[in-house]
């Protein structure tokens, strides 16, 4: 058995590369040409794990239908142009029923937060018109104040209030229950969505992740982390740590 520590990958290094050359070490048209791993590259150090999760896609290997097609729709939602460059042409919702269709998946979970009500509504209308079969679960199913799990009233969003704890739990074991055949997440806080996938029977993707300040756009946060949200890289994030009980800059 090698002592050798395990070498922690950081494909973000690879960054500045493909900003300035378009192609890394793992996604170049030609190979040989290819610029050089970095010294922590997964693809030199982890190439063990590599090769034995190719296993699992081979012919007959338990992941093989669901690899094979999302790579089959992966290169359906690219449209050819002249001159050899590509542009996409499909939205994610487009990409989530072009996939539940080639897998052969008819009902779908969403499993919502109840914020996106309205989106949710939008969607099961588009996968009703696409014959899929939309079943939708909110986050607040049962209707049980957070006290119910020792949440003090102090972090409660409005506290002194009756305020329904987000049941992801259920959420999932009622999907389980219905017999979906995969599960969208729609918005469910951070947390409550991994304690819904852990608690899925039916393959999960996410079609919207939370963020209340971007309007569901996190990625917004990143693009602006050098101007409009630098404070992300300079201090620390208020009330983020447990000690720090403050919700507001003058504490509470």
């Amino acid at each position: 058995m090698s002592t050798e520590p395990t070498v922690a990958p950081s494909c973000a290094d690879c960054s500045a590369v493909f900003r300035k050359k378009g192609t890394t070490s793992c996604w170049s048209a030609d190979p040989t040409a290819a610029p050089p791993r970095p010294g922590n590259c997964p693809t030199t150090h982890h190439a063990d794990v590599v090769e034995s999760a190719l296993e699992r896609y081979a012919p007959g290997g338990p992941d093989e239908r669901l690899a094979r097609t999302a790579a089959e729709v992966e290169g359906l939602c690219y449209e050819q142009q002249p001159g050899g460059d590509v542009h996409a042409r499909w939205t994610r919702v487009e990409d989530t029923v072009a996939l539940a269709k080639r897998m052969g998946w008819r009902r779908v979970g969403i499993a919502t937060c109840i914020g996106l009500l309205d989106e949710t509504a939008r969607l099961a209308a588009v996968l009703e018109a696409q014959g899929l079969e939309p079943v939708s679960v909110c986050c607040k199913v049962g209707s049980v104040d957070k006290s119910r799990l020792g949440i003090a009233d102090e972090l409660k969003v409005r506290p002194g209030t009756f305020e329904p704890l987000c049941n992801p739990v259920a959420q999932a074991r009622i999907l389980n229950r219905a017999g979906t055949d995969m599960n969208v997440i729609m918005g469910l806080c951070v947390g409550h969505d991994m304690l819904f996938t852990r608690h899925a029977d039916a393959p999960t993707t996410t079609l919207v992740a939370k963020d209340r300040v971007t309007g569901h756009n996190p990625a917004a946060a990143l693009y602006g982390s050098t101007f409009y949200y630098r404070r992300l890289a300079r201090q620390p994030i208020r009330g983020a740590d447990p000690s720090d009980r403050r919700r507001q800059p003058g504490g509470r």
